[in-house]
């Protein structure tokens, strides 16, 4: 009884920590994206030049997030999270600064930078330190606690930017980061020495591929089965990105919300989403099929999002459907961490993760310019046709992540 007490609360202290940087990534991810309406007004700027600042945050990143992966298998996931972290929430904090659109530009590549280290470093520590019956709901409490920070990122700096305004929201913002940092350097210190007190959990081969061997590195990383899981990634996030960072601005336009309702609608799509990862998470662990979860609630939200563009409607119905498909992606997030896991290889986790989720921070990048440029055109419906259609593809490639999987 002792060693299972041990266990779980050593196995709840660690998704406690991991979970509230993730939360912090998330969140920082959407603290600009949040004040589009603000940013606009105070410089003068198209939503165009606004969402090239998303652009490059998630291009900085997405370039890095590879090498951020070899840095934790090198130097180890806690010091590589810690030292991100830092970064982002330095960099968060010079926003708060910025005189000038042009000024916003550099620091949103500083943000990228500290923003590549949390998929590999998170994922690297749950995988390694969490015991395996509990992993599934591990990496269901890593999704969770990210889409919250997401959920919480709008309404938080929208009101405090009509409190008092937007440079005072984004300077409490970069504080909430520092104030993590602080938190993982008094609780965290054991997270990179002490092995995991129940059995943790085993890659999907038994295969150990060493860090500093080029040949093999780039034909682990570059194999079908791992090139599928990145584009998984990169499709999700580009359905995805539109909704977080300009489905406000599009509302507005297209069924005229307020501010005020459309920043709820845009929290309610975020929460949903976190409901159904907690769903999702308990699923994850009662079945071997993570597939079949992953298209149902692809094919679910792709649906949902087509509905919405398609149809007028008032604030409340608007709400309703963003919840629910939200709360169907969701479900999908923990299965979906679980494909990569079984093809992960032994010793490799900070690698794979690394890669394959730098695909998030691809398509991220590659459709808020594109986005931006349609809301100026005056064609918001375009954020959730984008939306559908990129979820829907998602499904492609969970069939050749099972097939592969499967004839491993």
């Amino acid at each position: 009884m002792t060693v299972v007490a041990t266990s779980l609360g050593r196995d709840v202290k660690v998704m406690g920590l991991v979970g509230a940087a993730h939360w912090a990534s998330h969140f920082f991810q959407l603290v600009l994206p949040s004040l589009f309406l603000f940013l606009h007004d105070e410089f003068q700027v198209s939503f165009t030049a606004l969402g090239l600042l998303t652009a490059l945050l998630y291009g900085a990143s997405g370039l890095t997030q590879t090498a951020a992966g070899f840095m934790v298998d090198r130097f180890g996931a806690r010091r590589v999270l810690l030292s991100g972290l830092t970064l982002l929430s330095l960099a968060t904090l010079a926003f708060a600064l910025a005189q000038s659109y042009w000024m916003l530009l550099p620091l949103s590549i500083l943000a990228g930078l500290g923003n590549s280290v949390f998929h590999p470093a998170d994922l690297s520590i749950l995988t390694t330190k969490v015991s395996v019956n509990r992993l599934g709901r591990g990496y269901a409490t890593h999704a969770l606690c990210g889409n919250l920070g997401w959920a919480a990122a709008p309404t938080l700096m929208i009101t405090l930017a009509q409190i008092w305004d937007w440079r005072v929201a984004i300077t409490c913002a970069g504080l909430i980061g520092l104030a993590i940092v602080a938190a993982f350097l008094i609780w965290g210190a054991d997270l990179e020495d002490q092995p995991a007190a129940a059995p943790v959990a085993a890659a999907a081969s038994a295969d150990h591929v060493p860090a500093g061997r080029l040949a093999e590195n780039i034909r682990l990383l570059f194999s079908t089965t791992i090139i599928s899981c990145f584009l998984y990634f990169a499709f999700l996030a580009a359905a995805l990105i539109g909704i977080q960072n300009f489905g406000i601005p599009a509302m507005v336009d297209l069924f005229g919300l307020t501010l005020g309702e459309a920043s709820r609608a845009v929290t309610g799509f975020l929460l949903g989403t976190a409901g159904g990862i907690f769903i999702g998470g308990i699923a994850a662990d009662r079945t071997d099929r993570h597939d079949r979860i992953a298209i149902a609630g692809m094919i679910t939200a792709a649906l949902l999002m087509l509905f919405i563009a398609m149809n007028e409607f008032g604030p409340t119905m608007v709400l309703i459907l963003l919840v629910a498909a939200g709360m169907a992606s969701g479900t999908t997030t923990p299965s979906r961490d679980m494909l990569v896991r079984a093809a992960t290889p032994k010793g490799a986790s900070g690698r794979v993760f690394g890669f394959v989720y730098s695909g998030l921070d691809l398509g991220s990048s590659l459709i808020p310019l594109g986005l931006g440029w349609a809301l100026d055109q005056g064609h918001p419906e375009a954020v959730f046709y984008a939306a559908s259609g990129f979820l829907a593809v998602t499904t492609l490639t969970v069939v050749q992540v099972r097939r592969q999987v499967a004839a491993a």
